[in-house]
């Protein structure tokens, strides 16, 4: 699944590409995205900008429409000039945007909406979200906040929670808990402030250091992609111990953890 660093930068370059340039096209063969479309009058309306909230992603219009996508595990936004060819096939765009020489496709999200401003605003899933961790502006504190109130939650279930820390998934899950020398299946009430803040830290700084990123993501030193996301079975880059996997949260999700560098 896409995780808040990779929405970022598609945000960002969807926001160059089409911000104040006027709607050309649009389609969707999503029946209800499509008859919004032409209620709110998409096509002839400019791009106001293109943002980023946790895993979800904002196109918003002139007028106050708003694109509503979360790409879920398969879902991506490619940019491409008109005419030229798509990288996967035209049945699997929910949408296409177009503004002038430029096309922007949403492909294979199972999550498009297009909402009134005042419908995105009060949104169930993004009013919950809790603070962003790629934003500029990051309450720590809060963040916190929200992650104690997990209580008996395992940690490495309650980081997942999007209305806690948004825009974390599955390798800074994992990563960001070995950086901070945390077992995964600690109860948050077991952790205190100082454990809390170093694992906020740790995924924020991880998360924000990929945005720039141009190919893959990294979050280990020298030749190594990660420290233990996907290595199990492998030593440990700091200990040598082998690296562990097992299942966790609901649904079940794959967490990677060094047993003596997380005891």
């Amino acid at each position: 699944m896409p995780e808040g660093d990779t929405i970022w930068r598609a945000a960002r370059a969807l926001d160059a590409a089409l911000a104040g340039r006027a709607v050309t096209g649009f389609s969707s063969p999503l029946p209800a995205v499509a008859a919004a479309a032409r209620r709110f009058g998409l096509v002839g309306r400019p791009v106001a900008r293109v943002e980023a909230k946790g895993k979800h992603l904002l196109v918003r219009f002139d007028g106050g429409a708003v694109l509503h996508t979360h790409q879920g595990m398969t879902g991506s936004w490619h940019l491409y000039r008109r005419g030229s060819r798509w990288r996967q096939a035209p049945h699997l765009a929910r949408v296409v945007l177009e503004a002038g020489d430029v096309v922007a496709v949403c492909f294979r999200a199972p999550r498009v909406e297009l909402l009134r401003a005042a419908e995105a605003a009060r949104h169930e899933v993004l009013v919950r979200l809790g603070p962003d961790v790629m934003a500029e502006e990051f309450d720590a504190a809060e963040a916190r906040a929200r992650l104690r109130a997990a209580g008996e939650l395992e940690i490495g279930a309650a980081l997942l929670d999007q209305s806690r820390l948004a825009g974390v998934g599955n390798v800074y899950k994992s990563e960001a808990l070995f950086l901070a020398g945390l077992s995964p299946f600690a109860r948050v009430s077991r952790l205190d402030d100082r454990a809390l803040d170093r694992l906020i830290a740790a995924a924020r700084g991880q998360m924000r250091r990929n945005r720039d990123a141009v190919s893959r993501r990294t979050t280990a030193l020298g030749s190594a992609r990660h420290w233990v996301y996907r290595r199990s079975r492998r030593p440990c880059l700091r200990c040598g111990t082998m690296i562990e996997r097992r299942l966790q949260g609901d649904p079940p999700r794959s967490t990677y953890f060094c047993p003596r560098c997380q005891p």
